[in-house]
């Protein structure tokens, strides 16, 4: 009979002892400074990816403070988003640490205008995949998903019409894999031609990235699309699919 007791005593109360998973808590760093222009949507975004990571039990910090790089904390994180940074937003020091930090196998997401961060440092060029150049105004495209079996395309259809700022590209890296593509028929003054990718990643020696260039609007992060093509992007670089 004590030990029918201790069975079902134990059953009751598993689900509230944190498993192995459940103790280390999947965290990454949300990185907004900026330089050069800000984005008015980037206390929407962060506080909408904090609570759509949260639901998926990854935690997510915030911070303009670029000497976060430098801390002994950042261990903790697997992964960091830059959302629309701009300009030169860190200096040698700073670089070295998160160069260090990626290299050592943790995740890269930029988001929109980390297409405009850091012209002039080489190691950033190879990992954001290209740098931003212009925009029309902002307006609805066709985008063209080209890879659907990636976490952040596979919810999406074949066409997805999406309203937002659309980014021209320049140095742009050869061989990043593609996962969108924008139909520059569909929308007026892209400069790209029919090879203009919007979304995409890469996956290096021991680290993956993932960047889409979506993001702009203060809309965008309503949007259940745009919601899961970042919680996928993230995912993804955090090798949790």
């Amino acid at each position: 009979m004590k030990s029918l007791v201790y069975i079902l005593l134990i059953t009751l109360f598993l689900p509230f002892v944190p498993s192995s998973a459940k103790a280390q808590q999947k965290k990454v760093l949300i990185f907004t400074k900026t330089t050069g222009f800000r984005h008015d949507n980037i206390p929407k975004g962060v506080a909408v990816m904090k609570k759509l990571f949260a639901e998926t039990n990854i935690t997510a910090s915030h911070t303009e403070d670029a000497n976060v790089f430098l801390a002994d904390s950042l261990a903790n994180f697997q992964a960091v988003i830059f959302f629309s940074t701009s300009g030169t937003i860190l200096d040698n020091v700073q670089k070295a640490a998160f160069q260090k930090f990626i290299e050592s196998g943790k995740g890269f997401m930029g988001i929109h205008a980390a297409a405009d961060t850091e012209y002039e440092w080489p190691w950033y060029a190879q990992l954001v995949g290209a740098y931003f150049s212009s925009h029309p105004p902002v307006q609805e495209a066709k985008i063209d998903v080209v890879n659907r079996k990636h976490p952040a395309t596979k919810h999406l259809q074949k066409i997805w019409m999406h309203k937002d700022e659309w980014y021209d590209f320049k140095d742009v890296k050869p061989g990043i894999n593609v996962l969108m593509l924008l139909d520059e028929t569909s929308y007026k003054n892209g400069r790209m031609g029919k090879f203009h990718p919007i979304a995409w990643f890469q996956e290096f020696k021991n680290y993956r990235m993932f960047y889409t260039g979506l993001g702009h609007t203060k809309e965008s992060f309503d949007e259940t699309n745009f919601q899961k093509h970042i919680l996928g992007g993230l995912k993804y670089v955090m090798k949790l699919q």
